[in-house]
C-alpha cells in the first residue's frame, strides 16, 4: 500500500473541509489538531489502515476489544513504544468510526462482536490521554496534541460528522469529488 502523495486531491479536500468545519462551524480553531484529523481521514481512505496492528502470527486486529486484549496480554514483551502506537491507533479508529460512520457503530451493536459493548467515545478519549502520557515531550506529533484530542474528542466527532456531510454534498462539477477512494 502506497502512501497518499502530498499533493493528492484528497489531502487538499480533507484539509479544506476539516479546517472550514472545525473553525467556522464548531469554533475549534486549532491548526495542529485539524491537520491531524485531516491526515487521519487521508490515511483511512486505505481500508487496510484500520487494522495495522497485528498479532505475532500476523493476524490483523480489527476490533478495539482485540487491541485492548493485545495490550493487556503484554503482546510478547514489546516495548512501551508499541503500547503508545496501539493506544494511538485505538484513539484514531474510535474517532474515525464515532465521527464519520456512527451508524456503523449502531449497526455493530446488533451483531455478535466483541466491540458491541464498547463505548468508542470513552475508549478513544482514554487512549488519546494515555498517548499524551506515554509520548516523549519532543515527539511528533507532540503529547499536548493527544491531550487536546482526548479533551475535545466529542467536538472532533461532531466535526467529522459535519465533514462527511460536506463531502457528501460536494458538487462534482466544482471539482470536489475526486473520489474518496482511489
Amino acid at each position: 500500500m502506497q502512501p497518499v502523495p502530498e499533493n493528492h486531491v484528497l489531502r487538499r479536500l480533507f484539509r479544506g473541509l476539516v479546517d472550514n468545519v472545525f473553525c467556522a462551524e464548531i469554533g475549534l480553531c486549532d491548526p495542529e489538531l485539524t491537520e491531524y484529523v485531516a491526515e487521519l481521514l487521508v490515511n483511512f481512505t486505505h481500508v487496510d489502515m484500520l487494522c495495522v496492528v497485528r498479532t505475532a502470527e500476523g493476524r490483523p486486529l480489527r476490533q478495539i476489544a482485540d487491541l485492548l486484549t493485545h495490550l493487556d496480554c503484554g503482546h510478547d514483551g514489546v516495548s512501551g513504544e508499541e503500547d503508545l502506537l496501539v493506544h494511538r491507533h485505538i484513539g484514531d479508529v474510535a474517532l474515525f468510526w464515532s465521527g464519520v460512520y456512527p451508524e456503523g457503530l449502531r449497526r455493530r451493536r446488533g451483531l455478535a462482536c466483541k466491540d458491541q459493548l464498547l463505548d468508542y467515545v470513552a475508549q478513544g478519549k482514554r487512549s488519546y490521554a494515555i498517548v499524551s502520557q506515554l509520548a516523549d515531550a519532543d515527539a511528533s506529533p507532540p503529547p499536548a496534541l493527544f491531550s487536546r484530542l482526548s479533551r475535545e474528542f466529542e467536538f472532533c466527532c461532531h466535526g467529522l460528522g459535519l465533514v462527511r456531510r460536506e463531502w457528501e454534498q460536494a458538487d462534482p462539477a466544482a471539482g470536489h469529488d475526486g473520489g474518496l477512494l482511489y
